[in-house]
């Protein structure tokens, strides 16, 4: 196999040297928004560098969640996607949470729909649903405990031997954790179309490129993906990973924001984006919706607002705070 396979040329993350850029006037105009109303800015490790830099916190969804959760601020603005900012709403009813671009959702919580579930649980009533966070606040309502990337291998070893356990919505992550824990698990056939894109095969070209680099691969890629990888791992447990690993260059296979944190964390290290086989990095198109210019505009006007049926909250609450006793 020859290098020259590559069509693109890799993207590639040096290590970062002196002081960051000051702050652009839009920035500093939201962090005088955040004070003026009294407001908590969260942001997924996904987001757009520029927002990640006037968060108040950048981390994964467990992460997230719990930030959501202890909250105090009277305005809770969530930049990621719908069903993040609909966590933050579950966990914390009496406050105003909102999204600067309400449009921007998930194409694995769009996989699935809350009527298909409720359609399965009846059929199959005996079923512990494990719920991967990535899902609407319907699916939520219906399951019986929530997990994240980073914790779900902690999450279904909890579970009774004696109860079959359906996992929703992502079956790439539910192969990965059915390995992890043994445990035989029905999968619900969704999946991360960011994630999918990532190929066994453009990564070993890369890798032959890089030799001395590692691999480090989010659990929603597909299998062959994951056993290419050196380690696989929520992105949160990525930071510890790189820190911590005597290498000093790595292939992150996950959505490109990523790195935007990896660099802030670890300015010594050298980060290449996961490629797939048209292109040197791999974006979520859901996620780059949020941008700078709707940040502002959503804590100047404190719109778009999350808004669900108070009876869907409660039930979806009970899983999630299970999640988060179950990960203490």
């Amino acid at each position: 196999m020859s290098t020259s396979t590559l069509n693109y040329e890799p993207l590639i993350f040096s290590p970062q040297t002196g002081e960051p850029a000051p702050l652009s006037d839009i920035q500093s105009e939201i962090l005088d928004l955040k004070t003026k109303r009294n407001a908590i800015i969260l942001a997924h490790n996904y987001q757009i560098e520029p927002i990640q830099r006037v968060a108040d916190y950048v981390g994964d969804s467990l992460g997230l969640a719990y930030k959501a959760a202890e909250a105090e601020a009277d305005v809770i603005v969530f930049c990621g996607v719908h069903f993040m900012a609909e966590t933050a709403k579950i966990v914390n009813p009496g406050k105003t949470v909102i999204l600067p671009d309400i449009a921007a959702g998930c194409s694995l919580s769009d996989s699935c729909p809350a009527e298909k579930l409720a359609a399965y649980k009846a059929a199959h009533p005996e079923v512990y649903v494990v719920a991967y966070i990535n899902c609407s606040a319907g699916v939520k309502a219906l399951s019986d405990v929530i997990c994240t990337s980073g914790n779900a291998v902690n999450i279904v070893e909890r579970i009774p031997q004696d109860r079959p356990i359906l996992f929703v919505p992502d079956q790439n992550l539910g192969n990965w954790v059915s390995k992890q824990t043994g445990r035989a698990m029905q999968l619900w056939p969704g999946s991360c179309y960011a994630h999918v894109l990532f190929t066994e095969q453009a990564i070993e070209r890369l890798r032959l490129r890089f030799p001395e680099a590692q691999v480090v691969a989010h659990p929603e890629c597909v299998e062959a993906v994951r056993e290419t990888a050196d380690v696989v791992c929520s992105t949160e447990k990525m930071i510890g990973f790189c820190r911590e690993s005597p290498a000093n260059a790595f292939i992150i296979v996950t959505e490109t924001g990523m790195i935007h944190r990896l660099q802030r964390e670890i300015p010594e290290k050298t980060f290449i984006a996961g490629p797939t086989n048209t292109c040197a990095c791999n974006e979520c198109r859901f996620m780059k919706m949020n941008t700078i210019d709707k940040l502002r505009d959503c804590l100047r006007d404190l719109t778009p607002v999350i808004e669900m049926d108070e009876d869907i909250r409660q039930k979806a609450y009970a899983p999630i705070q299970r999640m988060l006793d179950w990960s203490r």
